[in-house]
């Protein structure tokens, strides 16, 4: 049986990881992570994170997005959802309605779609994607 300190050290282990999609690098499937993801390459499926989203200058995603905070730089085609600070850096191109507690748009970022502000988004909840079978997700490298 883990004690509670034991299981606050595994929470914070796996909540300070790093997670990286590299450039030229396509997933198709949903991403699930506890911690911070960089993503320079291009994904198709949503993602999730209880930690930072950061999307690279490169980078497209075609799905849904769901994070504590997030910067994005890249081309996003899905609704986005952040419960804390949402960056939309100079370079980002965002199609899909947008809902966040915080929105810092730089100069040059593109965004078509409806925006939310300041009202509290739900938990964040891992696993909830329904049934998967243990292949459900597919890696293709171009």
């Amino acid at each position: 049986m883990l004690t509670s300190k034991e299981q606050k050290r595994a929470a914070d282990e796996i909540s300070n990881s790093s997670n990286v999609i590299g450039k030229g690098t396509v997933l198709e499937g949903n991403i699930e992570t506890y911690g911070n993801i960089r993503i320079e390459g291009r994904i198709i499926g949503n993602i999730k994170s209880k930690s930072k989203i950061a999307l690279g200058n490169a980078s497209h995603v075609e799905g849904n997005i769901i994070a504590q905070n997030a910067d994005l730089e890249g081309e996003v085609r899905g609704k986005i959802d952040v419960s804390e600070m949402l960056v939309l850096k100079s370079t980002a191109v965002i199609h899909g309605d947008i809902s966040t507690g915080k929105l810092v748009v730089e100069p040059g970022a593109l965004f078509n779609g409806s925006c939310k502000m300041g009202s509290p988004i739900k938990d964040i909840k891992l696993g909830e994607n329904g049934a998967r079978t243990p292949h459900a997700q597919e890696i293709r490298l171009n």
